[in-house]
């Protein structure tokens, strides 16, 4: 029997600002099995990294989980005190933030910030926690000389691999993973998903993948959610929503992405913006912008429809 190490229901997280109230997960269902791997994917702004945040309860201010359930290994996270969750981020839960150098300490050397994991969460010696270190980062590519330099003396894709480092550093049973190769060019992005993929094998992760980049998601996820507007619009193994999508914003987003191989074709592009979410549009969220909309879609939220047994679709389309 296949064990849920995490289970979303109905998650809404607001925030609550001066223009009004924005709605930017709302009514989010979702589980994620061990072992796995889950993509979640959408343009900017649909909710994604704020879906994470909302896990590890970090959820900036004025920002507030308003409704929902989050549940690890079957205790609901939500009904937690925040000591508790602190001790349950790193140890059981940890994030690979998507912007390296606003999150790395620049006034602390690299090895110092792995180094303060071990003794705060394991009360290791410093000696200790310097060797487990080394360890670590050099499992990572990062050789031991570095340790003593400073964020802004890495690359790119070091400064990701010290953040995966981080990550990994508790052997959490759970890592979520916000656009891990943004800003980073295509060779350095491959080696970047190698080195995920390669992990999650030899630590048996749970991965959760939040990117904007379908093909990115293609590399590592064995499940993919797609995001609008803050809410799913369709949820399928991997393989099945490349070979078969059905919501008219999933083809449009694997129509964008370029391909090489065949000449004397731009990139499909998705008309319209993505909607403001302190007003988001009546009915289906992406009825304004969808080429194959009815007028009932301008009235009628989406219901959930079972393709297969793991293929599901909000759209009235497949109603």
């Amino acid at each position: 029997m296949k064990e849920i190490l995490l289970k979303i229901e109905s998650l809404k997280t607001y925030f609550f600002t001066r223009p009004g109230i924005i709605k930017a997960v709302d009514g989010i269902t979702l589980q994620l099995e061990k072992g796995r791997t889950l993509g979640l994917v959408g343009e900017s702004g649909c909710g994604k990294s704020t879906l994470g945040f909302s896990i590890l309860r970090l959820v900036p201010e004025p920002g507030k989980i308003v409704e929902g359930n989050i549940l690890f290994q079957g205790k609901d996270l939500l009904t937690k005190n925040m000591a508790e969750i602190r001790t349950l981020r790193g140890e059981k839960i940890s994030m690979i933030f998507q912007d390296p150098m606003t999150t790395l300490n620049p006034v602390m050397q690299v090895g110092e910030h792995v180094e303060e994991l071990f003794t705060t969460h394991k009360k290791m010696s410093k000696k200790e926690a310097e060797t487990r270190t080394r360890k670590l980062l050099s499992s990572l590519g990062i050789p031991e000389y570095r340790l003593r330099d400073y964020p802004h003396q890495f690359s790119g894709g070091m400064k990701q691999r010290i953040m995966i480092a981080l990550a990994l550093a508790l052997q959490p049973d759970l890592v979520i993973a916000d656009e891990p190769t943004t800003a980073l060019d295509v060779i350095v992005q491959a080696h970047i998903l190698e080195l995920l993929k390669d992990l999650r094998k030899k630590y048996h992760l749970s991965l959760i993948l939040i990117s904007h980049d379908l093909s990115v998601v293609a590399e590592l996820a064995d499940t993919i959610a797609v995001m609008y507007a803050g809410r799913l619009v369709e949820l399928a193994p991997a393989e099945e929503l490349y070979r078969n999508p059905l919501h008219p914003y999933t083809r449009g987003l694997l129509n964008s992405i370029p391909r090489i191989h065949i000449r004397e074709r731009y990139p499909a592009t998705i008309p319209g913006s993505p909607p403001d979410l302190i007003d988001p549009p009546s009915g289906c969220r992406f009825h304004p912008r969808c080429e194959s909309r009815r007028p009932v879609c301008a009235t009628m939220e989406p219901p959930m429809v079972s393709v297969s047994d793991n293929h599901q679709v909000y759209c009235i389309l497949f109603h």
